[in-house]
């Protein structure tokens, strides 16, 4: 992490690909509203699933969204990325030639790479032979490329990297993104996330017996799991006195973030690791546990998940946990963007005035103990100063990121 003293980091821009629409503006409506957007997939054949709903982007267009990179060449996840970081350049009313005339790149986090490509030529293979198998497909194949492909997209020539800590990647991605920009050795970074829905994914979480039939409800006391979903999303980041010197439109200031990874347990996480993992972001970002208004959970709607992270919470904060809600309850889990949506939903928070909803939830599960406000149904209106976002994935890699209201 950058040493004290080094640049202050803005957020001023945002781009989304997700179910709940494209583009920061059409999905804020969307989770403002607590519109549920999950549905019966389509992408892959759900023949013999019990459970076939998910969070997944319908009628998504790449070529009207990018302008370099040929969509052909590139997967679903990487055609994600390109498209939500050229729509949050696009937001932060930067130009083209500014922003790669400066030392500009780009950090993405992913859970399953270029997933959908990997089943389409396992599946070309199985069928037809491995001589059958369309060697362009072959080299859209390597997670690396979807960071590339947002370089590529917008003719950065700086670092394109691309974190594959699932779950929690898009916060490991801001965070680097943040140490790039307040060290001074990059004056542009464009992080999030990204990944595409799969079969894999889906079957292995519905073997976990963490997959709902149809709703995610998190925090509720029937809640059964989550949904898995697809998308991708892109926070343009930069120095906090650039973004006022050229009348940016600022968003929140990225006040700091911690990282941990305890290697507990592959799947079931640890309130221990995760409490020692809040209160360094806290220390991070130079605010105490009175300071936090709002917590954009990991809330993935398990019961093992919504349990461990109230626990950590309630470890740090004790009996005033700030409120805390989910949208992947709106969207799905998104895996490798997941995050990063909810770095998206905190700017929004923070600049409009609000804290995001929980849908679907109708009992709070009283065995998370008292006081937890899920901020149930819709958006409520609110003056959150600084929130925190957190991501947690399999194996203990634990990531959150602390935002603060631009002043």
């Amino acid at each position: 992490m950058p040493e004290p003293g080094t640049r202050r980091v803005a957020i001023t821009g945002l781009g989304a690909v997700s179910s709940a629409g494209i583009g920061a503006a059409e999905f804020t409506a969307s989770i403002r509203a607590g519109r549920r957007t999950t549905s019966p997939i389509s992408g892959f054949d759900t023949t013999g699933f019990p459970h076939t709903h998910a969070g997944e982007v319908h009628d998504f267009d790449p070529a009207a969204w990018l302008r370099r990179i040929e969509p052909a060449r590139w997967g679903r996840s990487s055609q994600f990325a390109a498209s939500a970081a050229r729509l949050a350049v696009a937001d932060a009313d930067l130009t083209e030639s500014a922003l790669a005339g400066a030392r500009s790149g780009s950090v993405m986090g992913t859970t399953s790479g270029e997933s959908a490509v990997i089943e389409e030529l396992v599946s070309a293979w199985a069928a037809d032979g491995l001589k059958s198998l369309d060697g362009s497909r072959v080299g859209a194949v390597p997670a690396g490329r979807i960071a590339a492909a947002v370089n590529s997209e917008l003719g950065l020539s700086g670092e394109a990297l691309t974190l594959a800590t699932a779950c929690s990647a898009s916060n490991y991605a801001l965070g680097y993104a943040y140490d790039m920009v307040a060290s001074g050795e990059a004056d542009y970074m464009l992080a999030g996330g990204a990944d595409s829905l799969n079969r894999w994914a889906h079957a292995g979480f519905y073997r976990l017996g963490a997959l709902a039939e149809e709703i995610c409800r998190p925090f509720d006391a029937d809640r059964a799991g989550i949904l898995t979903a697809e998308g991708g999303v892109a926070l343009l980041v930069e120095p906090y006195d650039r973004a006022v010197a050229r009348g940016a439109r600022i968003y929140a200031e990225v006040l700091g973030y911690s990282v941990n990874c305890d290697a507990e347990h592959m799947v079931h996480p640890d309130p221990g690791s995760i409490a020692s993992c809040i209160r360094a972001a806290h220390r991070s970002a130079g605010v105490t546990p009175e300071d936090i208004d709002y917590i954009c959970a990991h809330g993935t709607g398990t019961r093992t998940n919504d349990a461990t992270e109230v626990a950590a919470a309630r470890e740090v904060f004790g009996d005033r946990i700030p409120p805390i809600s989910s949208i992947k309850s709106m969207i799905g889990h998104t895996m490798g963007a997941a995050s990063g949506f909810g770095a998206l939903i905190c700017c929004m928070a923070l600049y409009e005035g609000f804290l995001p909803p929980t849908a679907g939830v109708e009992n709070v599960d009283p065995a998370l103990g008292a006081g937890v406000d899920p901020v149930a149904g819709v958006a409520r209106p609110a003056s959150p100063r600084v929130v925190q976002n957190h991501g947690f994935a399999f194996g203990g890699n634990n990531a959150i990121t602390i935002l603060g209201r631009a002043s």
